[in-house]
């Protein structure tokens, strides 16, 4: 052995073993550890959200949460960024449509609705 080691040796990744979500209601298959963005490229996902007014697709980016093309809704609660959240067994992930708030009943943050 030269000594050189990889990067799989110095984080010693050893996953569990895979846990289940849903993503649109399809059973995804997730790591521990994986955010939701890891999960659903893994599950071969690429877009899970649209823009409002357009509806073209997106999802991740600049995969560090700043340009928040990665939105998602987990477990109801929308403008999730997929690249930041960690996965959970369990989650329910849903393509966010625009700003996710029609989903939710919740208002749409403009002045009219606000008190």
């Amino acid at each position: 052995m030269n000594g050189k080691r990889t990067p799989l040796d110095l984080v010693r990744a050893e996953p569990g073993p895979a846990y289940a979500a849903t993503f649109d209601g399809a059973q995804i298959a997730v790591l521990p550890g994986q955010t939701v963005a890891a999960a659903l490229w893994s599950a071969g996902v690429t877009a899970w959200r649209t823009t409002c007014g357009t509806g073209e697709p997106r999802g991740v980016f600049c995969g560090i949460g700043v340009c928040f093309d990665c939105l998602v809704t987990v477990n109801g609660r929308p403008n999730q960024r997929a690249c930041l959240v960690r996965a959970q067994p369990g989650d329910e992930i849903r393509t966010q449509h625009g700003t996710g708030h029609d989903e939710t009943g919740e208002g749409r943050g403009d002045e009219s609705s606000r008190s």
